[in-house]
């Protein structure tokens, strides 16, 4: 059995497809109104650049057990399936793919932010220099 091959900007688009990604300034108000803003960037980016105050701070190599509300290493947040998701990464791609993979958990109401976490501090929204780390799983 063969395998399609196709190119990662190929996989990118369609993974986009299937999410509603928003803006900076509609992700802020999505967290205002009970979204969890989901943070994936590795710690040296969050060291650097700061955090999003009250994002949760995943490592992306745990996303999807913490987010899952039906695993037991989840976040006390993760508490049911119809939970409104933003993941952000450093510029607004990986998030895609890792949001595609949250949808895939029945997460469905899960996107992510357009340009990341930079686009966020370039919108002039706030960012805090500290970070607090989810547990190991």
């Amino acid at each position: 059995m063969g395998t399609t091959k196709r190119s990662v900007d190929e996989l990118l688009a369609e993974a986009r497809e299937e999410l509603d990604r928003l803006e900076p300034l509609d992700a802020a108000a999505a967290q205002v109104q009970g979204a969890l803003l989901v943070d994936i960037r590795y710690a040296a980016l969050r060291e650097r650049d700061g955090t999003i105050p009250g994002a949760l701070i995943v490592e992306r190599n745990e996303l999807e057990w913490r987010l899952d509300p039906q695993c037991d290493h989840r976040l006390p947040e993760a508490t049911h399936h119809d939970l409104r998701v933003v993941v952000v990464c450093n510029e607004g791609y990986a998030s895609s793919f890792a949001a595609v993979s949250l949808r895939r958990l029945g997460l469905a109401r899960t996107t992510d932010l357009i340009g990341g976490f930079q686009a966020w501090r370039a919108a002039g929204l706030p960012v805090s220099g500290h970070s607090q780390v989810s547990g190991a799983a």
